[in-house]
């Protein structure tokens, strides 16, 4: 069972919550009275967290408190920035979703009700995504006279595609959590409720794997994914190499061929 909430931060923001679960970090947006809506401390919580995890934490499930993932940006200091303060704003959303996308643990996001605007950007960084049935994804952005700013532009297309993205801004257009799932903003659909418990059940998976495996996936496979086809098979072969190599990567293999290890089988 998961651990009582433990000290993320030295002071942490009391939108922001941790607890443990063995080698499994459980990071909640704990505001739900606003819907989870995301200021500037939140984020920064988030920058500091992802850049430098506990010892012993080894994969991350990413939560939101209440009924909704996140509402996304907390608008209410909007109108007071000017352009320079909104690139500043920006940037940090950048380096704290960075830190969660080329961090040093896997992240499994549970998504359900509101995935909004910058709670969708902030989901997108994520590396496997389980959604409830209640989810449901937007970018409301164009009707508030705004655009996107927390990498969105970058890592959306990426996963849905640019007319998608472009048909969400302009029109409103608003996914529910099955055709979410289709489209590829989530990877597993779950009944409501269930997404904790299922996402619990991956991160804890993930945490058995090889760190070097695990640093492969999450660092290697989306910049081969990105790279011309040349540069994507050299990266693939020396990072092949490199995992195979590793002293952990041999035990396991080893394990294996003694038949000490679990074959796959169909689930």
């Amino acid at each position: 069972m998961p651990s009582a909430p433990v000290s993320l931060l030295p002071q942490p923001p009391a939108s922001l919550t941790l607890q443990t679960d063995g080698p499994v970090g459980i990071v909640r947006l704990s505001r739900p009275e606003k819907r989870n809506a995301l200021d500037d401390r939140t984020i920064s919580a988030l920058l500091a967290f992802f850049s430098a995890p506990p010892d012993g934490i080894r994969a991350v499930v990413l939560d939101g408190a209440g009924d909704h993932f996140s509402a996304g940006l907390d608008l209410s200091s909007v109108a007071e920035r000017d352009v320079t303060a909104g690139i500043a704003h920006s940037m940090l959303w950048h380096r704290a979703f960075e830190a969660i996308e080329f961090g040093t643990v896997p992240v499994v996001a549970v998504l359900h009700g509101g995935v909004i605007g910058g709670g969708l950007e902030l989901a997108a960084a994520t590396h496997v995504r389980v959604a409830e049935r209640s989810a449901f994804y937007a970018l409301p952005e164009g009707q508030r006279g705004i655009f996107i700013g927390g990498g969105g532009a970058v890592r959306l297309p990426r996963l849905i595609g640019t007319a998608r993205v472009m048909d969400m801004i302009l029109t409103g257009r608003v996914y529910d959590a099955q055709h979410g799932e289709t489209l590829g903003i989530s990877q597993y659909l779950v009944d409501d409720g269930a997404g904790l418990s299922t996402a619990l059940d991956l991160a804890h998976r993930i945490a058995a794997n090889a760190p070097l495996s695990n640093f492969a996936v999450m660092h290697a496979l989306p910049r081969i994914a990105d790279a011309p086809p040349e540069i994507g098979y050299l990266t693939e072969a020396l990072m092949s190499a490199v995992a195979a190599g590793d002293p952990e990567a041999k035990s396991r293999v080893t394990a294996f061929l003694e038949k000490r290890a679990a074959k796959v089988r169909a689930t």
